[in-house]
């Protein structure tokens, strides 16, 4: 009789990341299959996720980068069907809220393996945004809800969903409690931290005295509502030029194409840097002054790493990172960004408690093996 496999499929950086911290915690587990569903091809964007946080080649890679939603999504499942199919139902780890989790966990749920949603229970309440419809299905599909927050489980349980849901903690607050340790070993770091004086070449293109100072900001910008509108993209991109420091922008493939597509460029105090890996990320946001973002992860490395964020959406999936001003929501609005730029350093403690202890790799682990034993006992029954 075949025994049952784990398999967990990723497509964006933040999935390599949270992949990342579940494998290293992995313990009397099978060896997991990885597929790559190619949704971030750029290298700069996938393989050097990769490389820095040891994470075994994928062993299968579908190179299904770049289309519209539909198109994506499908090309993704007819791949996804073709490596799960002959194998035996077993459990499929999915993360996040892409259209890599989205089209995972239906070809999945469809062949019946048990869906291991990690970070589950996220809303933003915002139907507009493709990823809040992602995470809606996905849940409701899942037959494990990992979730990062309480108030994660409290969602899902009004949603009567309440008997799948776990609570685990925020596998990326694992993460970031690794970063920083880590990131000193590598160029970027050093520099920052004062133990090298060779300026890396991720960095050449940034003044020496800038990164020097500490006294700069780091952005990210990539979401469709802010990239696809041209009156957004260009309001965003000028009031952050005209901040009182400078702002490095590791620019996504995406802002770079749509920023071309309007003829926009970098000007006053905006800084483009090309795209940078996450333990070289982490250094920049810990020495940076402040973060700005429409990322929904990004809004948590902030404040793990103990820096003030300014989230360029009207609504956020990370409520708990409002407590005490550390994160404000600005939408697009020039007024806003500039006064919360501006804003003094918060007196409250950092909300890192919503996220749970360091130990979400390990819980995840625990539910991926219980999941396994079941599949397994019922086999042995039938």
């Amino acid at each position: 009789m075949s025994h049952p496999s784990v398999v967990h499929i990723v497509g964006v950086r933040p999935q390599f990341v949270k992949m990342a911290v579940v494998l290293e915690a992995a313990q009397a587990l099978p060896e997991p299959l990885i597929v790559h569903t190619g949704q971030h091809y750029d290298p700069q964007m996938s393989q050097i996720f990769f490389d820095e946080l040891g994470i075994p080649k994928p062993h299968h890679h579908l190179d299904s980068g770049g289309g519209n939603h539909g198109e994506q999504t499908a090309v993704m499942m007819i791949g996804i069907e073709g490596i799960l199919a002959p194998l035996p139902p077993g459990v499929a780890v999915v993360y996040g809220d892409t259209n890599s989790t989205l089209a995972a966990a239906l070809v999945a749920a469809k062949l019946g393996w048990q869906v291991v949603h990690v970070e589950a229970g996220l809303r933003s309440l915002d139907r507009a945004m493709p990823e809040e419809l992602n995470r809606i299905v996905v849940d409701h599909m899942s037959r494990h809800l990992l979730c990062p927050t309480r108030r994660a489980m409290a969602q899902l349980e009004k949603e009567g969903l309440g008997s799948r849901a776990t609570f685990t903690g925020d596998v990326m607050f694992d993460a970031s409690l690794r970063a920083l340790e880590k990131s000193v070993l590598r160029p970027v770091g050093a520099y920052l931290s004062g133990r090298s004086d060779q300026q890396p070449d991720a960095l050449k293109s940034i003044p020496a005295e800038v990164l020097k100072s500490g006294n700069f900001a780091v952005a990210t910008l990539h979401r469709a509502a802010n990239t696809d509108s041209p009156t957004r993209l260009r309001r965003i991109l000028k009031t952050l030029s005209m901040l009182p420091w400078p702002v490095l922008l590791p620019l996504h493939p995406r802002t770079r194409s749509a920023m071309k597509r309007d003829g926009l460029t970098a000007a006053g105090n905006l800084l483009l840097l090309e795209p940078v890996g996450y333990l070289d990320f982490a250094a920049l946001i810990a020495h940076s002054r402040h973060v700005f973002t429409d990322s929904g992860g990004v809004q948590k490395e902030a404040i793990f790493h103990g820096r003030l964020c300014t989230t360029m959406r009207d609504t956020t999936e990370w409520p708990e990172t409002l407590t005490g001003d550390w994160n404000v929501l600005v939408d697009a609005d020039p007024r806003a960004i500039r006064s919360a730029a501006t804003r003094h350093a918060s007196t409250a403690k950092a909300p890192m408690d919503a996220f749970g202890n360091g130990r979400a790799g390990l819980l995840v682990n625990q539910v991926i093996q219980d999941a396994l034993r079941a599949i397994q006992a019922t086999d042995s029954q039938s």
